[in-house]
């Protein structure tokens, strides 16, 4: 492939992020042989077709009550393993094993499966006040290696004071390598979350206030199953949020379908602060490959990131 000048990379991806809030969206047929991924319009003067390798894929998967029992049928935990090799990192929702060896577990099946390369950072169990432990349950972030590197302890926010979430955000950072496998610039800090359906609106304001206490410096990926549509969330509740009113980027429109049932609903988001959405390629989607509700109700989502050029200056 013909190098692309990194010039020309950034001013397209500017211009894309400015278009993406009123261009429409292609869906590929289901007869088609490919995966059925929705994703932003493009003409032929605005797309770049970027190498995989400039590239970093992220997503965000509710894996419905990924447990003991689900774990225990090869053929969904096969067609996990095939869907997770569509991506550089996952964020997984709703694993729910009081013994917590499922993550470990399906590690092993990615490793095996897949590459070598994966890697996990997984979070205590979330509903950790006395009024949410019938919510309890845990994040895991799986991750290949040669793409991101982890950057401090991860945990989960600290929720004791004010006790504003049934399932606490689990807080991530990580350093995006170059392709050549150097440490580079661009660190971001991601917060994964599970609202409860109930309050989900009540929670996603709080979640707009805690962003706002990260220094200024900090670049922001929020994403997970927000449950932000249909019943739980209006978009007159939606747009009273500060995080809608501020400077992050909703990669996931208002009327997109995340989940795999008859109904239409966006429960599943991924939110770019500024500093982390000029890195954003314009390149997101919903993987509608899954052959049926017993993987998950919910389809996974994912978007891109542009792989800095060189390595940090040391």
């Amino acid at each position: 492939m013909v190098e692309i000048n990194q010039v020309f990379i950034a001013a397209s991806i500017a211009l894309n992020i400015i278009l993406a809030g009123v261009l429409s969206f292609v869906i590929f047929s289901e007869e088609s042989t490919v995966p059925e991924i929705i994703f932003f319009e493009r003409t032929e003067e605005n797309k770049i077709e970027l190498d995989s390798d400039d590239t970093v894929r992220l997503a965000t998967f509710n894996i419905r009550t990924f447990g003991v029992t689900k774990m225990g049928k090869p053929e969904v935990v096969s067609e996990l393993v095939e869907i997770f090799d569509r991506y550089d990192m996952v964020t997984v929702q709703e694993i729910k094993d009081i013994n917590q060896e499922v993550p470990y577990r399906f590690l092993d099946e990615l490793k095996n499966g897949s590459s070598e390369d994966w890697e996990m950072l997984l979070s205590e169990r979330s509903g950790q006040q006395e009024d949410d432990i019938g919510g309890q349950e845990q994040y895991a972030v799986y991750y290949r290696n040669t793409a991101v590197h982890p950057v401090n302890d991860s945990k989960l926010y600290n929720d004791t004071l004010l006790d504003e979430f049934y399932r606490e955000p689990f807080l991530t950072e990580f350093t995006v390598l170059t392709k050549n496998g150097e440490l580079s610039n661009l660190t971001f800090l991601m917060l994964s979350i599970h609202t409860s359906p109930g309050v989900a609106v009540d929670e996603l304001q709080s979640l707009s206030n805690l962003t706002m206490t990260f220094p200024e410096s900090k670049k922001l990926v929020i994403l997970g199953d927000m449950n932000a549509d249909c019943n739980y969330a209006s978009l007159n509740e939606l747009d009273a949020l500060t995080i809608r009113k501020s400077n992050f980027t909703w990669v996931v429109p208002d009327d997109a379908d995340t989940t795999f049932s008859s109904t239409r609903c966006a429960y599943d988001r991924i939110i770019l602060d500024e500093q982390i959405a000029s890195s954003y390629t314009g390149w997101w989607g919903i993987d509608r490959e899954m052959s049926s509700s017993n993987v998950s109700d919910h389809f996974p989502v994912w978007f891109e990131l542009l792989r800095p050029s060189s390595g940090v200056v040391s």
